[in-house]
């Protein structure tokens, strides 16, 4: 049960669960998420140790950049977060913040984000 009600209180807020949508889409990397959310690179870090804490996301080194990516998912967590992912695919905020990451080439703009 507590690991349940930690899995909801990861989730209770708006900018994690708009990280959840992008990481359902493909790994990123902190400037990218960033970028998407329209938030500090130490904000998302926040966010991300996190959403890491409770099992929900990975990360792997490519280079300079940490990618960080959903996590297969816990037998007990699957139904909620199946749901949470259906709900996410309609929310016009998360397919605006997918919109945006379109324009965004880490290559060339990383470096140029405020810390």
């Amino acid at each position: 049960m507590d690991e349940l009600a930690k899995l909801f209180k990861t989730l209770s807020d708006v900018n994690r669960l708009r990280i959840f949508a992008l990481l359902s889409e493909r790994k990123m990397c902190v400037c990218e998420l960033a970028f998407a959310l329209g938030v500090t690179q130490p904000a998302v870090s926040r966010h991300l140790k996190r959403m890491k804490e409770v099992g929900l996301i990975g990360d792997e080194q490519d280079g300079h950049w940490t990618n960080y990516f959903l996590l297969g998912l816990r037998e007990e967590h699957k139904p909620v977060l199946s749901y949470v992912r259906e709900w996410l695919k309609q929310s016009e905020l998360a397919k605006g913040d997918l919109l945006r990451l379109e324009k965004f080439d880490r290559f060339h703009s990383c470096r140029d984000l405020p810390e």
